[in-house]
């Protein structure tokens, strides 16, 4: 389907030759075999820069993860949004912690971010009581290291799903008592009562995401969402849990100046967020947004040694850096790091 989908303007003669040449630039089965096959191609067509390139997943702990989710009907935003970096994240690969981030409340959402190809709907299905409980069985049997909860917004439910997703929370950490949880959480419109009640779920990090610089905010998100609300969000769960490690994501290739990106970066900074995660934008399909610029790693290392000074505990920033990429990595290195320095 795919390829038809990819072909269907072609015909006759010109559809046989578009279609060989299709196949001839995707990976062969050798590189399926050795796990070296690599995506490619943008949503528009275009060859991605060499940095963008990603192994297609493979390996046992991808398809175990990816069993179990399908058996307690379960949804990851790691597919759902088509993250590049999946077989690595749900793998652990080269000695790394094997990290999963799922994603409840169901697979639709009430909101229509331009960036985000997650399916919406302004009456989603309502939510699953044993939700929890089928999310607490899915960890213990994967014997994950860290997981981060996400969801998607549901403006529909008078509390916004915050109950249910305190209750995901609580679940786990009864289930897996040594799991660390991350929770990538909605704004809740802003509601403080809401945000408070996923702050005092028992997480370790509550994440919530501004995604982008203040100026492209109302282009590239729901209108029911915004910069500075956002950014209130995040000064409120500080107010409430000073202890509780606090985090947001920025996406770079939408039309941002570097003015912008240093604002952005101070605002978080000045809310008392710890972790910043900054990656590249890729378009999901040609229905979303475009991308405008194909931000170059060297200027990834700027963004990072730019954030560090300002005084983050951690800053992950490169091409395929997402809001919880390899999180499980970030978050321990940087805490084993803190730990360390304070000589505790």
């Amino acid at each position: 389907m795919k390829i038809l989908t990819r072909c269907q303007h072609w015909s006759g003669t010109t559809f046989c030759r578009g279609l060989k040449e299709f196949i001839k630039a995707g990976p062969g089965l050798q590189h399926f075999l050795s796990g070296t096959a690599v995506l490619n191609s943008s949503n528009d067509g275009a060859p991605l820069p060499d940095w963008l390139k990603t192994s297609v997943p493979i390996g046992r702990k991808y398809f175990e993860l990816k069993s179990t989710l399908k058996e307690l009907k379960l949804s990851t935003v790691c597919e759902e949004a088509k993250c590049p970096n999946i077989g690595e994240c749900w793998g652990g690969r080269s000695g790394g912690l094997a990290t999963a981030t799922i994603m409840v409340m169901g697979d639709t959402c009430t909101r229509g971010c331009r960036f985000c190809s997650v399916r919406t709907s302004r009456a989603p299905p309502p939510l699953d009581p044993l939700e929890p409980s089928r999310t607490a069985e899915a960890l213990s049997r994967w014997g994950l290291d860290y997981v981060v909860i996400t969801s998607v917004d549901r403006d529909d439910l008078p509390d916004g799903g915050s109950s249910h997703l305190r209750e995901v929370v609580k679940a786990i950490k009864s289930k897996s008592p040594n799991l660390l949880v991350e929770c990538l959480s909605p704004d809740f419109k802003g509601n403080f009562e809401h945000i408070r009640k996923v702050a005092d779920s028992g997480l370790e990090v509550f994440a919530h995401n501004v995604e982008t610089v203040e100026r492209l905010s109302p282009l590239v998100r729901d209108h029911r969402a915004s910069y500075r609300q956002s950014l209130k969000v995040l000064e409120e769960v500080k107010l409430c849990n000073a202890d509780l490690v606090t985090k947001s994501s920025i996406m770079l290739g939408l039309g941002e100046a570097d003015g912008e990106i240093e604002a952005t970066l101070r605002d978080l900074s000045n809310v008392g967020v710890d972790a910043v995660t900054i990656g590249q934008y890729m378009r999901p399909t040609r229905r979303h947004m475009k991308v405008q610029e194909y931000v170059s790693p060297c200027k990834f290392k700027y963004w990072e040694e730019f954030g560090s000074a300002l005084g983050f505990a951690y800053v992950a920033s490169g091409p395929l850096v997402r809001s919880s990429y390899k999180a499980g990595e970030f978050f321990l290195k940087s805490f084993v790091k803190s730990k360390n320095k304070s000589g505790l």
